[in-house]
């Protein structure tokens, strides 16, 4: 049994102050997230080393299209989910059904190591096997590998700070905009903003930070709540941290509604780009917006439909010479 990070005792039972729901949990029950129970008295967690899905990408799929373009990473997922809901009912029922393998934290280690890769890459809602991927994130700077954390942010304060001194770069994913109501009816949370505190935390830990905003259909494709997101995000963190924006597919618990009009994705990167943000992309479709342009002079500095292709010199533009965020080696 691995003991869970982030409790405390408390009468007739234990806190989880892991993420946002705050869970009391009775002796003999599971928090929210189904995977940490209080078992005599002491919160265990129980998807320690259990992984759903090991595999090898490019980063540019996770999506981080700043952050060692052009590389590998070796993707990792566990089990259980601290956000549902109506949104995620699909996806739950699909990772009941997933085969488990047990690793030990320096078993990924190696395995990144075999397979050559730049980076390890905690998907999922990576908050939900923290103790896993902490103690994964320090070996793998042990041994020069870059880590990222995915996460949709509805995590504590305490946990970003711990896990931050063993992270290179963090991709949060947040759905229709941030629109308060969709979360409140399809994901179940009746207050967003620990998304923000999370966002905030890792700025201030110097984390490297990209964001996706998964554009829902009908449901959440708001253009106004899209520029609003674009202008919290360019005023209350920085305006060149890429933006994605994502093509819904009917996969998630909303089944009925059809994939996101591309006009409305170029709609929404419009406002994105009219609210301050420097890198919008529209990610998951091929389009003239996966590839980073220079905000100053508009050349063409990484070209990613169809080959990649890095016209950098280091971090610069070749053409103005302007910084481009990014990290490389």
């Amino acid at each position: 049994m691995n003991e869970a990070l982030f409790w405390s005792r408390e009468k007739n039972g234990v806190r989880c102050n892991l993420c946002a729901w705050n869970c009391f949990v009775a002796k003999g029950k599971k928090g929210y997230c189904e995977v940490r129970e209080n078992k005599n008295n002491k919160l265990i967690s129980l998807n320690f080393g259990k992984l759903t899905s090991i595999e090898t990408v490019e980063i540019e799929k996770i999506p981080l299209f700043h952050f060692y373009p052009g590389t590998k990473t070796l993707s990792i997922k566990s089990f259980g989910r601290n956000l549902r809901g109506q949104f995620f009912a699909n996806e739950i029922l699909k990772e009941k059904g997933r085969e488990i393998k047990e690793f030990a934290p320096e078993d990924v280690v190696e395995e990144a190591e075999k397979e050559r890769v730049r980076s390890i890459t905690f998907g999922g809602d990576a908050e939900v096997y923290f103790e896993f991927a902490y103690k994964v994130a320090r070996f793998a700077h042990r041994s020069n590998l870059a880590t990222v954390f995915c996460t949709h942010g509805y995590v504590e304060e305490e946990p970003i700070k711990k896990i931050a001194k063993y992270l290179d770069a963090a991709q949060i994913n947040i759905i229709a905009s941030a629109d308060p109501d969709f979360y409140k009816r399809f994901v179940g949370i009746d207050d967003i903003s620990p998304i923000f505190t999370t966002l905030k935390q890792l700025r201030k830990q110097r984390v490297f930070i990209e964001i996706t905003n998964l554009i829902v259909t009908k449901l959440g494709d708001n253009l106004e709540l899209c520029r609003k997101l674009a202008e919290r995000i360019n005023t209350e963190l920085y305006s060149e941290i890429p933006f994605h924006l994502l093509q819904f597919h009917p996969g998630y618990g909303l089944l009925e509604l059809p994939k996101t009009p591309l006009r409305t994705l170029e709609k929404c990167a419009e406002e994105a780009r009219r609210a301050g943000l420097r890198y919008v992309y529209i990610s998951n479709v091929e389009h003239e917006l996966n590839n980073t342009y220079c905000y100053n002079c508009r050349e063409l500095l990484i070209s990613r439909r169809k080959k990649l292709k890095i016209k950098l010199i280091g971090d610069r533009c070749p053409t103005c010479g302007l910084r481009i965020n990014l990290v490389r080696e």
